[in-house]
C-alpha cells in the first residue's frame, strides 16, 4: 500500500503533464497566426508579378511567332519609317512648308534637285508637304479606326451576352449600317457637320463599325458557352463582371486584327473625303492634296508629279497595314491559315 501512495502522485504528476502541454499549446497557436500576417501582406506583390511575368511571355510568344511572317515583318518596318519622318516632320521640314505666302519655289516645277518631287501650284516642296500630311492621315486613320472597332466591339459583347429579342434588334440595326454604303453615309455626315479633321474621324468611325460587331457577338458567344463562364455566374458573377473580366480578354485579339485592318481603311476614306472637298481646309493632308492638284488641273496638264507622290503614299500605307494586320491575324489564329 505505501509502494502505491507514491504511484498516485506520479500519476498526478502525469496529470499535471498536460498543464505544460497547455501552456506551451498558446505558443503552438501563435505560430500559424503570425505566419499569414506576411504572407498576406507579399501576396498582392506577388500576385502582381506574376500577371506581370505571364503578359511578358505572351508579348515574347507573340513577337516570336509575329517576326516569322516576312510580309509581315515588312508592313511594320514601312509604317516604323513613316510614322518616324511623321513625327519629325516638325524638325526636318518644318510647319512653313504649308504657307502658301512664303513658298520657296515657282508654280508647278517639275522634280529636281532642290524640289525632289517638284512643287505645287503654290510654289511649296511636294515632299515636305507629303511627310507633312503624313502626320494627318495617320492620325485621322488610326483614330477612326479606334473609334470605329470601340462602338463595334461594345455593341458585340452586349449582343452576344444578352441574347433574345435584345441582340436580334440590335443585330438588325446593325445590318442595315452593313448593307448601307460606308462612303455614302461618311459624305452625307460630313456634308451635315462642320469641315474639320474630327468630323471626318467622327464620320469614319459611326459608319465603319458593323463588322466588327458581327465578328464580335460571334465571339462572345463562343466565349460564353465555356464552363467556366458558367461558373463565374454561378459563384455571383454579374452582367458587368462576366463581360469585362471573362468576355473581351477573350476577344481582344480579335479586336486588335480588326483594328489594324481598319486603319488602311480608314486612311483611304479620309483620302476620298479630302479628295471630295469634304475635309479640313486647313490642313494638309494625302488626300487635301489630291484635291488640290485636281482644282489646279494637273491631270489634264500632265503634271503627273503633283498627282503621283500622294496617291503612291496611300497606297503603301493601306498595304503596310494591311500587311501588318493579316500577319497579326494569322498568329492571334493560325486556323485562318494565313500566308507568310
Amino acid at each position: 500500500m505505501t509502494s502505491t501512495e507514491p504511484t498516485a502522485p506520479s500519476g498526478t504528476t502525469a496529470s499535471s503533464g498536460p498543464t505544460p502541454a497547455t501552456e506551451s499549446s498558446p505558443a503552438t497557436a501563435s505560430t500559424p497566426s503570425t505566419k499569414p500576417a506576411p504572407a498576406t501582406a507579399s501576396t498582392p506583390s506577388t500576385k502582381s508579378s506574376l500577371i506581370w511575368a505571364r503578359r511578358r511571355s505572351t508579348v515574347a510568344r507573340f513577337w516570336a511567332s509575329y517576326r516569322t511572317r516576312r510580309a509581315g515583318l515588312l508592313g511594320l518596318a514601312g509604317l516604323t519609317l513613316i510614322a518616324l519622318l511623321a513625327l519629325t516632320a516638325p524638325w526636318t521640314v518644318g510647319a512653313d512648308v504649308q504657307s502658301v505666302t512664303q513658298a520657296p519655289g515657282t508654280t508647278l516645277e517639275p522634280p529636281s534637285a532642290e524640289f525632289p518631287l517638284g512643287t505645287d501650284q503654290f510654289g511649296r516642296s511636294l515632299l515636305g508637304l507629303l511627310i507633312w500630311g503624313a502626320r494627318i492621315s495617320l492620325l485621322v486613320g488610326l483614330l477612326a479606326a479606334v473609334l470605329s472597332v470601340a462602338i463595334g466591339t461594345l455593341v458585340g459583347i452586349i449582343a452576344g451576352h444578352y441574347g433574345g429579342w435584345f441582340s436580334t434588334v440590335v443585330m438588325r440595326i446593325t445590318d442595315w449600317f452593313l448593307v448601307m454604303p460606308t462612303l455614302v453615309l461618311a459624305i452625307v455626315l460630313a456634308t451635315v457637320m462642320s469641315r474639320s479633321m474630327w468630323t471626318v474621324v467622327l464620320a469614319i468611325g459611326v459608319t465603319s463599325w458593323p463588322t466588327t460587331a458581327r465578328l464580335v457577338r460571334a465571339q462572345t458567344i463562343a466565349v460564353e458557352s465555356r464552363p467556366y463562364i458558367e461558373r463565374a455566374t454561378a459563384l455571383g458573377g454579374g452582367h458587368g463582371h462576366v463581360m469585362g473580366k471573362h468576355v473581351l480578354p477573350n476577344v481582344m485579339p480579335l479586336v486588335l486584327a480588326q483594328t489594324t485592318l481598319g486603319i488602311s481603311t480608314a486612311i483611304l476614306t479620309e483620302a476620298t473625303l479630302a479628295f471630295l472637298g469634304l475635309g479640313d481646309p486647313t490642313v494638309v493632308s494625302w488626300g487635301g492634296m489630291l484635291q488640290d492638284a485636281r482644282d489646279a488641273g494637273a491631270v489634264s496638264s500632265g503634271h503627273w508629279w503633283y498627282l503621283a507622290p500622294p496617291g503612291i503614299a496611300i497606297a503603301l500605307v493601306a498595304l503596310a497595314f494591311t500587311l501588318c494586320g493579316r500577319a497579326v491575324e494569322s498568329v492571334l489564329n493560325p486556323k485562318l491559315g494565313v500566308g507568310r
